[in-house]
C-alpha cells in the first residue's frame, strides 16, 4: 500500500484553477452515494473484485495516467456520462483537483465504459478521461455525454469488420484508450472543432454516424 500511495502522489499537481473549471464549480470530495447513478457495478463478488483489480492495475501505471496540461486548461474532475448501449448512467467525481484519481470512481467508469456486445471490461485510459473531462469542461461543464464506443473487445471489434464497418484492426478502443460521444444539444460540428483546439490526442468526425472519436494517442485528425 506503501508504493502505490507513493505512485498515486506523483501524479502532476494542478496549482492554478483554469476559468472552465471554476465555472464548473469543481469538488475535491471523493463520491457519494448521494450522487446521481442508475448504473450497477457488477452483482457477483468475482467481477466486482475483477473490476477493483483492473483499476488498480491502471492506476499502478503513472506513464499512461500522466498528462501534461497547461494551467489554463485542467480537468474538472467530473463526467457525467449515459451509456446509449446499456442505459446505464454515472454522475461522478473521478479525480481530485491536485490529480488524485478516485479507486471507486474510475471502476464504475471502467465498467460503464466496457464492451456492451461482450460485456468484458477494460481499464480505460486516464488520459482519455482528462481528455473528454476537458472537453466538456470547454463546451459548459453541465453537459450529459452520451458514449457510443469506449472499450471494444476483439472479438466485437473483428466483428465490425466483418460486417463491413470501417474501423481500424489495430483501433485503440481495444486498449481502453478511445472514446465515441455525443452530446445532445451541442452541434457535432461544434463538439468537433472544439476536441481538434484542445491539441490532446487524435480527433476523429464522423457526421454520418453522428459521434466525434477521441483517443489519448498522438495529435491527429480525420
Amino acid at each position: 500500500m506503501g508504493n502505490f500511495r507513493q505512485i498515486r502522489l506523483k501524479y502532476e499537481k494542478f496549482r492554478l484553477a483554469s476559468r472552465e473549471n471554476t465555472l464548473c464549480n469543481r469538488t475535491s470530495h471523493a463520491p457519494t452515494n448521494q450522487e446521481n447513478r442508475s448504473m450497477h457495478l457488477p452483482s457477483s463478488r468475482r467481477s466486482f473484485l475483477k473490476a477493483s483489480l483492473l483499476t488498480t492495475l491502471a492506476l499502478f501505471h503513472p506513464g499512461k495516467a500522466q498528462a501534461n496540461f497547461s494551467t489554463e486548461q485542467q480537468p474538472s474532475g467530473r463526467l457525467n456520462l449515459y451509456n446509449i448501449h446499456t442505459g446505464e448512467k454515472i454522475s461522478t467525481t473521478y479525480r481530485d483537483p491536485d490529480g488524485q484519481y478516485h479507486t471507486q470512481a474510475i471502476t464504475e467508469l471502467n465498467w460503464l465504459l466496457r464492451c456492451h456486445y461482450t460485456n468484458e471490461q477494460h481499464p480505460i485510459d486516464l488520459q482519455t478521461l482528462d481528455f473528454l473531462d476537458l472537453l466538456n469542461t470547454r463546451l459548459g461543464c453541465n453537459n450529459e455525454i452520451h458514449v457510443i464506443s469506449g472499450f471494444r473487445s476483439s472479438k466485437y471489434n473483428d466483428y465490425l469488420i466483418s460486417q463491413g464497418h470501417k474501423v481500424a484492426k489495430h483501433s485503440l478502443h481495444l486498449e481502453g484508450r478511445a472514446i465515441d460521444i455525443r452530446i445532445p444539444g451541442t452541434a457535432l460540428a461544434n463538439l468537433h472543432r472544439t476536441a481538434l483546439s484542445l491539441r490532446i490526442g487524435g480527433v476523429g468526425y464522423y457526421p454520418s454516424e453522428d459521434f466525434v472519436h477521441i483517443d489519448s494517442g498522438a495529435f491527429r485528425t480525420w
